[in-house]
């Protein structure tokens, strides 16, 4: 579940309940919207965690070989420690 997916869930689950007034035999919108909103939640902070933990990855074409380089290794052109 993306970024987008989860705010769309977040939003569907506070309209349910707190806009809709509409009542369904043996269905409760309100509780139902609770739910959306709780898996929005999850998966925002899940997709967040994901993203700030991803590793960066640098390729370099050079001539007919390509090269990747990881963050910290001592080839990293942009390393400031070099």
């Amino acid at each position: 579940m993306r970024i987008g997916a989860s705010l769309l869930l977040i939003a569907c689950g506070a309209i349910l309940t707190f806009a809709v007034t509409a009542e369904l035999n043996g269905v409760d919108l309100s509780a139902i919207g609770v739910i959306l909103m709780i898996v929005g939640l999850a998966g925002l902070l899940i997709t967040l965690v994901m993203v700030g933990t991803r590793r960066r990855t640098d390729i370099i074409h050079r001539g007919n070989s390509t090269t990747y380089i990881a963050p910290g290794d001592p080839a990293d052109p942009v390393d400031p420690r070099y």
